[in-house]
């Protein structure tokens, strides 16, 4: 990891965004998938020692990450992806009119991509815990295109890279060409555009197609810039 050390103190003052949804019973899936439950095995209320509780739901839950094994039959659980594709230099892009279609290169024609994780902010699906159809998605030849500029991850502020009703997932197909690591369900609507430090870690869980992740964006520069300087000049 880079040489620097956190200083809650001075590191405080920048705002932390998190970009992760609120996961409970409300919490939107797509339809047919698991929703999430929650239930108390002990508690002190019922005289129990301790509190204890289990879950149940998809893994798709919220801000997650999926894995190539979601859409490719030759490809790994995320528990063998690296954990440092979700860590580093990450910027926000706003698409503003996307709704109902995929995002495209025209899109970008003013954008300079400046780090390997790309997130895109498009307020599409602006209440995770209310379910839409016409939320924007990515296009197959977008995916070409940040890889020709060095991007190695994607995340969207959407339930899917694809839209909901594809079912060939073109734009799954071509991350899993290039590599790519994908986050989906992001939280991005306070979140301005510009460079940020990414932290969205996957859970270790043997074979699964996804995890849930608890993303955050770090703003402070200095923290971007040890990142930076660790992973090198991504272009």
């Amino acid at each position: 990891m880079p040489p620097f050390l956190y200083d809650a103190a001075t590191v405080a003052t920048p705002a932390v965004h998190d970009i992760s949804p609120l996961i409970s019973p409300r919490l939107a899936v797509f339809p047919g998938d698991t929703s999430f439950s929650f239930q108390r095995l002990l508690s002190f209320a019922a005289g129990h020692h301790l509190e204890l509780s289990t879950i149940h739901g998809t893994v798709h839950l919220g801000a997650h990450a999926d894995s190539p094994i979601h859409y490719h039959r030759d490809g790994v659980g995320i528990d063998r992806r690296d954990p440092l594709r979700y860590v580093g230099p990450a910027q926000v892009i706003t698409i503003d009119g996307a709704r109902g279609r995929r995002i495209r290169p025209a899109d970008l024609k003013s954008v300079t991509i400046s780090a390997p994780r790309v997130l895109f902010r498009t307020g599409t699906f602006p209440d995770p815990d209310r379910w839409c159809d016409d939320f924007a998605s990515l296009s197959a030849e977008l995916i070409e295109w940040l890889s020709e500029r060095g991007a190695q991850l994607v995340g969207t502020d959407t339930p899917s890279i694809d839209p909901a009703d594809d079912k060939v997932l073109e734009t799954h197909q071509a991350v899993y060409r290039h590599d790519f690591a994908v986050l989906e369900g992001l939280v991005l609507e306070a979140v301005a555009d510009g460079l940020y430090t990414l932290v969205a870690q996957p859970l270790k869980i043997e074979g699964a197609d996804a995890s849930p992740v608890r993303a955050l964006l770090i703003p402070d520069p200095r923290i971007l810039a040890a990142f930076q300087n660790f992973e090198g000049d991504p272009r």
